[in-house]
């Protein structure tokens, strides 16, 4: 393995691991060393690669909706509708792993992604960065609600539901 792989290597084994070992426990009740152990890998490769545990999860967070973005920008059609469809069809392919995160109380991670993807920017002026807020905070909820629920509904009727209430 070049020292360019390395890196990769190590966030997958460490990501595999958390996700299995979340299945049985809280994140607080998972050491570092347990974890290093799990992904076998090295402590000191965690701490040059994250600064908590929390990390590993945003930053796959981060590279899931960086894929389902790459993906609705492939597609032609491209309005609102469209957009609200692919992105709960997103949560549905990957249900398992956010029903995973709300059971273990870091559904909150995904607030922080959509905040970070769709919510205001410095460079907004008030307006925009309101309605903005007001968009992320509020899809959120719709999300951390719909999964709660079970999921129960369709991505095509979550979608429907939410251009009915806008």
């Amino acid at each position: 393995m070049d020292t360019q792989e390395k890196p990769t290597y190590v966030k997958q084994q460490l990501t595999a691991a958390l996700l299995e070992l979340l299945e049985e426990k809280e994140l607080r009740d998972i050491s570092v060393s347990a974890l290093t152990a799990a992904a076998g890998v090295h402590r000191v490769s965690f701490y040059r690669s994250y600064r908590d545990k929390e990390d590993i999860l945003r930053e796959y967070l981060l590279g899931l909706f960086g894929a389902w973005t790459a993906d609705y920008d492939r597609q032609e059609r491209h309005s609102d509708d469209d957009l609200c469809v692919c992105m709960f069809a997103h949560l549905w392919e990957y249900r398992d792993f956010y029903r995973l995160l709300s059971r273990r109380g870091l559904l909150y991670l995904l607030k922080d992604v959509l905040v970070q993807i769709c919510g205001p920017k410095p460079e907004y002026p008030n307006l925009g960065a309101y309605t903005a807020a007001f968009i992320s905070y509020g899809l959120y909820g719709w999300v951390e609600e719909w999964i709660a629920r079970g999921m129960q509904e369709s991505p095509e009727e979550m979608a429907e539901l939410l251009k009915s209430r806008l």
